[in-house]
């Protein structure tokens, strides 16, 4: 394993307090989300590594403010951190750790600033998720809130590509993996009342929300998760455009991050119908050799970009 202060000398951190910002936020990605930490440690460049870890951290983070708590607490943790994200990026500092470490990242790889913005405006929407009525609606929740999110953490990613093009490739990769994630939370999901599946699929397809509440796994359900799955699939191909307009050394992490989706895709391929019945799980065996794999076996849609 690389020496974490190597990593911090290379990405340029000096200072002992701002190192142990970064230590900090790497931390916490480490309890909150082990398997992620363990991927982005292993594949991400050296240099690179105390950036990527920290925004994948400001994420989880904020994730955490807005579920967590009742309705009108959550709305009082999201305005005072909205604030307070604000007042860092107006004046560069701030008393939390993660967002001193978070902030000089962006300032670092030169983030634009209304990926912020955006996200933190967009993050109300979950708050009270009132579902989608159709696609478009899905892809307004892309736009508003997706997108902008990834933002904050592949698009501090070096590019070879105008910032313009590199950023349409992530709204791809954005798309795909929200749609593979409307399936493998499906049950979580509707357990606590929340139904993302757009209504006009449900309606397609025959599918009520009583079918999804009580686990019913129909032919009808069947056919709506693989028509979902489906879509996720052609949208993350098409993403893998990603994996050629970032330089060399990066491209190990782009493609087993696309490739986690991709097994994610597997297997609700094989559990059909199954996933209103219990939650889409990774296989650590599978995931393991999508890492040792990533930096000699490229994404076939990288070879013919």
């Amino acid at each position: 394993m690389r020496s974490w202060r190597r990593c911090l000398d290379l990405a340029g951190v000096r200072s002992a307090g701002l190192r142990a910002d970064y230590t900090a936020a790497a931390r916490y990605l480490r309890r909150r989300e082990p398997a992620l930490y363990g991927v982005v440690r292993l594949q991400a460049p050296a240099g690179f590594l105390p950036h990527a870890l920290t925004g994948a951290s400001m994420l989880g983070f904020t994730d955490d403010v807005c579920d967590n708590g009742t309705p009108d607490a959550r709305v009082r943790q999201l305005d005072a951190w909205t604030a307070h994200v604000t007042r860092a990026l107006d004046t560069g500092d701030s008393h939390h750790p993660l967002l001193r470490a978070f902030v000089h990242s962006a300032e670092a790889v030169g983030l634009p600033r209304h990926w912020f913005d955006t996200y933190l405006a967009g993050t109300r929407i979950d708050l009270e998720f009132p579902g989608f009525a159709d696609e478009a609606a899905y892809q307004h929740y892309i736009d508003t809130l997706t997108w902008p999110g990834i933002m904050l953490s592949t698009g501090l990613t070096p590019h070879l590509v105008p910032d313009d093009e590199f950023a349409a490739s992530c709204r791809l990769v954005a798309d795909a993996c929200q749609r593979t994630d409307l399936l493998t939370d499906l049950t979580e999901d509707v357990a606590e009342g929340r139904f993302a599946l757009p209504r006009s699929d449900l309606e397609h397809y025959g599918v009520t929300r009583e079918d999804l509440e009580r686990g019913r796994a129909t032919p009808a359900v069947g056919a709506l998760v693989l028509a979902t799955a489906d879509k996720a699939r052609a949208t993350l191909l098409e993403a893998g455009r990603v994996v050629a307009q970032v330089p060399l050394e990066y491209r190990p992490l782009v493609r087993v991050l696309l490739g986690l989706y991709h097994h994610r895709l597997d297997v609700i391929g094989t559990m059909g119908a199954d996933v209103v019945r219990r939650p889409v799980r990774d296989n650590p065996a599978d995931c393991l050799r999508l890492v040792s794999h990533a930096r000699r076996e490229p994404l076939s849609v990288e070879l013919s970009a």
